[in-house]
């Protein structure tokens, strides 16, 4: 028998902090090496394709390996596959403190993203599998809240770290992270799909093929550009044969996703929703930590720091949108609400400069109440409308959402980034370029191609002048940024009408109850008050 606080078991509130404990290394180990990487770079001689590559394989490897995930967990058990993820992701993070070269980082950051894939849906199935039905969505909220503020819970945690400790240490800490939450992970009870059929082969690799080559082309866009041959191979490719997975398990009678869940509309409101979360959520990540770093001046401590706003509006008002959503049977109100304050708030840091903190904060706390708004009802709406059995599927779909709105939002938003700056950028390199020719001709160029690069490349060049040269010094750093805060804010009004016009839509085609009508399975919803076919 378990023990009861309240109307809350040992059991139950245990199996909720352990699954987002897990949660919480995957989307910190998302975002952590923004902060290491310049460290990273002149440490191990990373180029800029290279350094790309130990950010964004991570992430391409997560997304494109989740939905086989997913149902692996629903078909051999959920958590075999949660302790299998965190000794792979525990190990590939310890093997990165011994490498030499960027590609043996890189091949460690691939290895996470494939122990990262099977940690993530398999921690958010747990919850709703094995969580009472009437306790299940503050389950819920508490997932989604934690997987909203883990990003910048990575930040803070690499940006105290890089304060003492070199860049290693990041790894040691995801390493020692994943060694406590399989050991912890030991102590949870386990759930699966009674009658899982055979396996889908021909859909896992359709997918896994799919996603890359979108993920792929979105991450490349910023850098190649939109028009880019190998970009536009990818993202029509990948999209293409998204159409054929759509075809083949439509058709398939053990489908590796069943593609009819979209006819929801609570299950695809709620998807859509995720992916408007995370589009906002990672595009404004882009652009604010550029100018919190390079025109504010602030450490990447002190830059964590300054995001607080944001955990604590994600992390209060989580709990508030899934209580009101399903209380009030007002789904669509409230993602509609959600996601047009995130908006709102967006669109702001493109009408009003931010050129104050205290300014920059009211905006985005602004923002961060509508995602913790939207955040949990979405993924409720998406659980309660998978079947029991395919909790690990759906919870892959939620987790899709995610990467694919989050790869979306960093590649338009990078590419109006650099497009802009690109556009205005001009007049202050080759102002410097003739001034340093007088210095030191033989680096004019070179420095000129830095401040021609980005807003981090002219700051860098900046802060190499000799002493004497500070006036220069100064103008560079003024042109760059004065080039940088013209196509930062008009990225923001981009992302915050595409979120504007989603709300819209939301709020017209997300229907009231959660648990829609038009449920394929009536029963998704009622989860029992314990795990199918528990082990411990």
């Amino acid at each position: 028998m378990s023990v009861r606080v309240g109307a809350w078991s040992i059991r139950t509130v245990w199996l909720i902090l352990v699954s987002c404990l897990a949660v919480s290394l995957v989307v910190a180990a998302m975002a952590a090496l923004n902060t290491a990487l310049p460290d990273i770079a002149r440490d191990i001689h990373a180029s800029s394709t290279e350094m790309m590559w130990i950010i964004d394989g991570y992430t391409l490897i997560l997304a494109a390996l989740l939905l086989p995930a997913g149902a692996i967990g629903d078909r051999f058990g959920r958590r075999g596959v949660l302790l299998l993820g965190l000794l792979v992701f525990g190990m590939a993070s310890l093997a990165a403190v011994w490498v030499d070269t960027p590609g043996e980082l890189i091949a460690t950051r691939f290895a996470a993203g494939v122990g990262a894939a099977l940690i993530m849906p398999a921690t958010l199935s747990l919850i709703t599998a094995g969580v009472p039905r009437e306790q299940r969505p503050i389950g819920v909220s508490i997932w989604a809240a934690v997987a909203g503020v883990g990003a910048i819970l990575g930040f803070f945690v690499t940006g105290m770290l890089l304060q003492f400790f070199s860049w290693h240490s990041v790894f040691i800490t995801f390493a020692v992270g994943a060694l406590v939450a399989f050991g912890l992970t030991l102590s949870i009870g386990s759930s699966k799909d009674a009658d899982p059929g055979p396996f889908d082969f021909i859909g896992s690799i359709t997918s896994i093929v799919a996603v890359t080559g979108v993920v792929f082309g979105l991450l490349e866009a910023p850098t190649r550009g939109w028009t880019d041959p190998l970009v536009l191979v990818c993202l029509l490719g990948g999209l293409a044969l998204g159409a054929v997975f759509v075809f083949i398990e439509s058709r398939r009678t053990a489908p590796l996703l069943d593609v009819r869940l979209f006819r929801n509309r609570a299950f695809s409101s709620g998807a859509l929703s995720v992916m408007l979360q995370f589009f906002a959520s990672f595009g404004l990540f882009y652009l604010i930590l550029l100018l919190l770093q390079l025109v504010f001046g602030y450490s990447p401590l002190k830059s964590a720091v300054a995001l607080i706003p944001m955990v604590a509006g994600v992390g209060l008002f989580a709990l508030l949108g899934n209580w009101v959503a399903v209380r009030f049977h007002s789904l669509g109100v409230v993602l509609a609400i959600g996601i047009g304050l995130t908006g709102i708030g967006i669109i702001a840091m493109g009408i009003f400069e931010p050129n104050e903190y205290w300014k920059l904060a009211v905006m985005l706390a602004v923002t961060a109440i509508g995602i913790g708004l939207a955040t949990a009802p979405s993924t409720t709406a998406i659980m309660a409308n998978t079947p029991l059995d395919k909790q690990g599927v759906g919870s892959a779909v939620n987790d899709t959402a995610r990467e694919l709105g989050a790869a979306i939002g960093i590649g338009l938003a990078g590419s109006l980034m650099a497009a802009g700056y690109a556009s205005r950028i001009g007049p202050t390199a080759d102002a410097a370029r003739e001034q340093l020719a007088a210095i030191d001709p033989a680096q004019a160029s070179q420095a000129a191609h830095g401040i021609e690069l980005s807003l981090a490349g002219a700051v860098e060049v900046a802060d190499q002048l000799p002493p004497q040269a500070g006036a220069l010094a100064d103008f560079i750093r003024t042109g760059a940024e004065n080039a940088f805060l013209p196509p930062m804010q008009q990225a923001c009004l981009v992302l915050g009408a595409v979120l504007v016009v989603g709300a819209i839509f939301l709020g017209w085609y997300a229907p009231r109850q959660v648990i829609s009508a038009d449920s394929l399975d009536p029963k998704a919803q009622d989860v029992p008050s314990a795990p199918q076919d528990v082990t411990s």
